[in-house]
């Protein structure tokens, strides 16, 4: 197959290029492009798949608010061509028999590709370094504090076993789990949701960011500091780019508070809180325009509508945002607020880079040819009512956007066109390789 009149954004810029597409592979580019079936996408823009690095889709355990199956479908629909999956499940994911769990689920279900998180716990620091290594595993998940699950590795002590258990780099969740607790009294005789930024403040990402770089450097071992939402660590994370890459997700760079508890109540709630405008300021001057952070992660984690009803700090934290990411981001870039390139670096080249994602996040040939179709001046209005988790709901609902996925492309098939989901689940497991940018 070749795709023909479209834009392409590589590398080396966006430029006007045809694609050649063999056996689930790019095999030509501009002049090269040579085939028989051919595609016109004339007036649309071609991505590297992006990579959704950061999804949580609660099975097994919680199938009730997200599963494999829909979640990799909420993927697809948003132009995500392949996710990382968190294992704060139930049970979580810390063994050898978790993970193939995982696996055996995915087959015949899974609409993209797919890798899943060890988690690190106490009981499992000493198996870290074979578990990260095993086919399909994207790398170890730390949790600093306590979130949801209960997955947690709280003290500087085993954190440095953890860090000296593998190689490969490490997913953080950097917030204190000692600070987290004293902060629990502003909330003990119960609160609005609109206390849940001062109830997990900046200080507490703070203690925890800087600690983990500290140990990180320490044990020579390579550290992805998840959802960023302060000012306050960008600073940090730009003096550790030796030892840290950093991630952030569209929810802080798009929601603010205290308006978004004000209109969404806890459906805006989430850990790391989504905070005020100056961090969110903070975030697109220095994180995303300045470089400090590395990778944009939707940090999908579906409750249902009854769970977020409840009186805070029941209401648990966590919203959809694998379906959203591209279109929300897509709206950034059409405000100017981000380049095409920068987002596909963001969205694509990085994550498979920073991870050792195998043939993914970019165009060229060799890579696999996982497409994420866009059109630039296509205007749509996210609806609760297109979202495909069973938890049915968007912190964006009624946003209208500029810019919007109309084709996604898994290793040369088209299974995605104009909000269809064509033919049958043909998600893969990803594969790694063990020396990270190759």
């Amino acid at each position: 197959m070749v795709l023909t009149g479209g834009t392409i954004v590589t590398r080396d810029g966006i430029h006007r290029a045809d694609i050649a597409i063999r056996d689930g592979t790019i095999a030509g580019i501009g002049q090269e492009a040579r085939g028989g079936q051919t595609l016109d996408i004339t007036g649309l823009t071609v991505l590297p798949g992006v990579i959704d690095s950061q999804v949580h889709f609660r099975e097994p355990g919680h199938e009730q608010k997200e599963n494999l199956e829909a979640g990799t479908r909420a993927a697809l629909l948003g132009g995500v061509c392949s996710v990382f999956e968190m294992p704060n499940t139930s049970p979580p994911t810390t063994t050898a028999e978790a993970l193939d769990d995982k696996f055996r689920r995915a087959r015949g279900r899974a609409w993209v590709d797919h890798a899943f998180f060890i988690g690190a716990s106490p009981d499992n620091i000493e198996d870290l370094a074979e578990l990260e290594r095993l086919p399909g595993c994207t790398g170890v998940k730390i949790f600093m504090g306590s979130s949801t699950g209960t997955l947690l590795v709280p003290d500087d002590k085993s954190l440095a076993r953890v860090l000296a258990s593998g190689t490969r780099r490490c997913a953080i969740h950097a917030e204190d789990e000692d600070r987290l607790n004293e902060r629990k009294a502003l909330i003990k005789d119960g609160a609005s949701v609109e206390i849940h930024p001062e109830v997990r403040d900046p200080l507490s990402a703070l203690i925890a960011t800087r600690r983990i770089l500290e140990l990180a450097r320490a044990a020579g071992r390579p550290v992805h500091v998840l959802h960023i939402s302060t000012a306050d660590e960008l600073p940090l994370l730009a003096a550790a780019k030796d030892i840290a890459t950093a991630e952030t997700t569209p929810n802080h760079l798009t929601l603010t508070a205290p308006q978004c508890y004000r209109e969404l109540g806890a459906r805006a709630q989430m850990n790391p809180p989504v905070r005020d405008q100056a961090h969110q300021d903070a975030l697109w001057e220095q994180g995303i325009r300045g470089g400090v952070i590395d990778v944009l992660g939707s940090d999908h984690a579906p409750h249902t509508l009854e769970e977020k009803a409840l009186p805070y700090p029941q209401s648990p934290s966590g919203m959809p945002g694998t379906q959203t990411l591209l279109p929300v981001m897509l709206d950034h870039v059409h405000r100017g607020r981000l380049t095409l390139e920068r987002l596909a670096e963001l969205a694509s080249w990085m994550p498979a880079r920073i991870y050792g994602a195998s043939r993914k996040g970019a165009l060229a040939v060799g890579y696999d040819a996982d497409l994420t179709i866009v059109d630039l001046n296509a205007t749509r209005t996210i609806r609760n009512d297109w979202i495909a988790s069973p938890a049915g709901w968007t912190p964006f609902d009624g946003k209208t956007v500029r810019g919007w996925p109309i084709m996604t492309m898994i290793r040369g098939r088209v299974a995605m066109r104009e909000d269809e989901v064509l033919g049958s689940p043909m998600g893969q497991p990803v594969t790694f390789e063990t020396d990270e940018g190759d």
